[in-house]
């Protein structure tokens, strides 16, 4: 029986595929994505893999977590890709039909060549799934108001009324999630002692503390700093060939909304926190310019946050210096 299954997976619908040893692959399509498509997948999975196989799919947004967590459940080990990893390797592989079952034959095939580099995928507990949904819908109102605050500034006196009435409203929601959040973390035991070591950072405040909690989970999950700057899509890239010798960015591959949330911040923490402080004064005198030197505060205030939630210590300036 085969040891690993690709899973492509969309809002309403998923596909298998299993490679087969003459070279092909079994594949199930347009399975629903619900309670009744899963119970199709279970039967499926029984009679064709192996009881300990990978099934392995990318994340997707919401739409995979929960086929990932039913698969979870049934004793299988699961297999969350990076998008990006996936998209590169079709690149490489010079795919040229793109449809739901070849998605799920080329993670099937992605899966077989790097079956040493699979990582087993866990459930977040359910005060954690709860944290990140109250955080991103606060993400989304503060969005939805801010383009309305846009509208109202340039909008004709016919439709102002219209457009505060809609901001009022959101305005209102914003403060009711908000206040959603700081019950929900003050109830939480584990959830209000990791933010309590998250705002003793200079820089770092009750809102940035939730989204940071709520994008990073459990940080203990991460094997070193480096791993967690990369899940932000912080870490450098640079780009050589030959002579050629280009400049150094950030990857960005990875948490866009860690990265949006962190920039304020890192922007607050060169000014008060005086790790990034002397972090600023240093690649100022190597001539850095200003992008520069904000990308690396937030590189290394998010590394800050890893050491302090993966000691259970506060913030020690004085500590963070010496390394």
């Amino acid at each position: 029986m085969s040891q690993l299954v690709g899973v492509d997976v969309a809002k309403r619908s998923f596909d298998l595929a299993t490679p087969l040893p003459n070279g092909k692959h079994r594949t199930k399509a347009r399975l629903r994505n619900d309670e009744a498509g899963f119970k199709l997948l279970h039967a499926w999975l029984a009679q064709h893999v192996a009881s300990d196989a990978w099934v392995v799919m990318e994340a997707t947004g919401s739409y995979h977590e929960a086929l990932a967590e039913y698969v979870h459940g049934l004793g299988y080990r699961v297999a969350v890709l990076n998008p990006a990893q996936v998209a590169s390797y079709a690149k490489s592989q010079l795919q040229r039909v793109k449809t739901d079952r070849t998605d799920a034959k080329l993670l099937a095939t992605y899966a077989q060549r790097h079956l040493d580099q699979l990582r087993p995928w866990q459930p977040d507990p359910p005060a954690l799934k709860r944290l990140r949904a109250l955080v991103r819908r606060l993400q989304d109102l503060q969005e939805m108001a801010q383009m309305e605050q846009n509208r109202l500034d340039v909008a004709s006196a016919n439709v102002d009324g219209s457009i505060q009435q809609v901001l009022a409203h959101l305005r209102s929601e914003i403060d009711r999630i908000q206040r959603e959040i700081d019950d929900h973390i003050d109830n939480d035991p584990t959830l209000r002692q990791r933010r309590d070591l998250l705002v003793s950072i200079d820089g770092i405040a009750q809102r940035t503390a939730a989204l940071l909690l709520a994008e990073l989970g459990d940080a203990t999950r991460f094997r070193d700093a480096g791993a967690v700057t990369a899940f932000a899509g912080l870490n450098p890239k640079l780009q050589e060939s030959g002579t050629y010798r280009g400049h150094v960015r950030i990857s960005r591959i990875g948490s866009a909304r860690l990265r949006r949330g962190l920039y304020m911040p890192a922007l607050v923490a060169l000014s008060h926190n005086p790790v990034l402080q002397a972090l600023k004064q240093r690649l100022k005198l190597r001539g850095k310019c200003a992008k520069q030197i904000i990308c690396a505060a937030m590189r290394r205030l998010l590394r800050i946050v890893y050491g302090v939630l993966k000691s259970g210590q506060p913030f020690d300036p004085a500590r963070a210096v010496a390394r």
